[in-house]
């Protein structure tokens, strides 16, 4: 008790809370917000069923689009040496301390943030907090840690150019965005890696990362009293001198077709990516969208599934998903089979773009509904889920009502809102597809297509 009035005289300084917590309205949580006086929102939901606490943080603008292109891949390296040592503890310590805590700590990026994930039993959660605090505000970036991560990155490339399937995602990424800040490969490339140095790392750390404008969640049994007491001694006290991004341009509008051959000469499987601007994060169009992948590859009984994989026996797996960010959107199916069929397969996709476009049966639009309100609701159930969904939500500049408004958006969707999301979205002559094969066999069946840019998987990057 002799402590508590330096510790609350310090939380007054520190901590502005905004609300208080509140019951359920909805899916989400309505949470208890709090303002550190360096710039950090955090969220606090208590729930006090099980003894564990789940921490979620986004730092917009330290993502991967905000590399500069000769340093593509520094935001990755950053976020996994930050977890590699701290001025007071080197890696082998700091992963020691998490095995005897039996916690999770995962600092990783996309394009448009750095995300931290953190989990552990109640009892083990202020020593996890601290360490995520240092991990963050004195990380070591040790030049033999540095080094090594390097040296394992480069030899990444080299295994992800002798697997197809993930290779063509990194040579779609490249040829859909080209030089667009959204199309920054988070693995690198040979040339910037090679180029890489440890003080390359340091600066994007010292530019990028920073508690001002970043949103975090706590979720789980601790106490709101005992929650603003730690951040009081970890996070309180973070002052990164970093500054957020200016906002991402939208992705790249393709016109006409971008069709991309790269060769693999021991390929016996084609792979393909086929990719058109889609829609931002806040489109409206977002319920009708769900519905209409759905229908057309976002499930085992979609139309891709059915059409290339039951009814011909063409491949074991085929799909399509929209990507959204703040600025823009991408939609994109990919699929694979034996070279010789691989002209077969495209025909169809192309054909099914062009039924959708002519709308789907009444009773399809159900069962997609139907499929969609009971799949997502269970996405929002667990600690981990309930916190990223908070900080997400928020860096996407929505209101934790969005879950509910999203729901109510699929039931309402309709054939014809459905229909037009097809005649927006789909495409039709406005395209990147990349396909890697064996260049020998598939260019004679590709001609059809139109005029393909021919590449070598043993050419350096992407």
């Amino acid at each position: 008790m002799k402590r508590a009035i330096p510790v609350l005289s310090l939380l007054f300084l520190l901590l502005l809370p905004l609300a208080a917590a509140q019951p359920s309205r909805g899916m989400l949580p309505l949470p208890e917000t709090i303002r550190l006086s360096n710039g950090l929102t955090l969220f606090y939901v208590r729930v006090p069923d099980l003894p564990l606490v789940s921490f979620r943080m986004v730092l917009p603008g330290a993502g991967s689009a905000a590399e500069p292109m000769e340093n593509e891949g520094v935001s990755s390296i950053m976020a996994e040496l930050l977890t590699k040592g701290t001025s007071k503890m080197k890696a082998e310590d700091v992963a020691e301390a998490l095995d005897s805590l039996g916690a999770d700590l995962k600092i990783y990026t996309t394009p448009e943030y750095m995300a931290v994930d953190a989990d552990s039993l109640a009892s083990q959660f202020p020593r996890l907090l601290e360490l995520t605090f240092h991990s963050l505000q004195d990380p070591l970036f040790a030049t033999q840690e540095f080094d090594l991560v390097k040296s394992q990155r480069i030899d990444g490339i080299k295994a992800i150019k002798d697997n197809a399937g993930y290779a063509v995602r990194l040579y779609f990424q490249r040829a859909y965005f080209g030089d667009n800040p959204l199309g920054r490969l988070s693995s690198g490339n040979e040339t910037s890696l090679n180029a890489m140095s440890v003080e390359k790392v340091k600066d994007f750390y010292k530019t990028r990362v920073t508690p001002r404008g970043a949103y975090a969640a706590v979720v789980g049994s601790l106490s709101s009293q005992e929650l603003k007491a730690l951040l009081s001694k970890t996070l309180g006290k973070w002052k990164g001198a970093g500054s957020p991004a200016a906002p991402l341009p939208p992705p790249p509008q393709p016109k006409g077709k971008t069709l991309i051959l790269v060769d693999k000469p021991d390929a016996t499987q084609a792979y393909w990516v086929l990719g058109a601007p889609g829609y931002s994060a806040n489109d409206p169009v977002t319920p009708s969208a769900a519905v209409l992948n759905t229908l057309f590859g976002g499930r085992f009984t979609s139309w891709l599934s059915t059409e290339l994989r039951i009814k011909r026996g063409l491949t074991y797996g085929a799909s399509s998903r929209f990507q959204t960010f703040l600025s823009g959107g991408v939609f994109t199916a990919s699929s694979y089979t034996k070279n010789d069929k691989i002209a077969e397969m495209l025909d169809i996709v192309f054909s099914l773009f062009e039924k959708a476009k002519s709308g789907f049966a009444p009773e399809e639009i159900e069962s997609a509904r139907n499929y969609i309100q009971g799949q997502f609701p269970p996405t929002l159930e667990s600690n981990e889920a309930i916190a990223a969904s908070l900080v997400q939500l928020m860096a996407q500049g929505k209101s934790f009502s969005w879950p509910d408004e999203y729901l109510r958006g699929v039931s309402s969707s309709t054939p014809e809102t459905v229909q037009a999301a097809a005649k927006r979205l789909l495409p039709a002559q406005d395209y990147v597809l990349v396909v890697v094969g064996k260049a020998a066999e598939i260019e004679p069946l590709l001609a059809k297509y139109g005029e393909w840019k021919v590449k070598k998987i043993t050419d350096s990057g992407f």
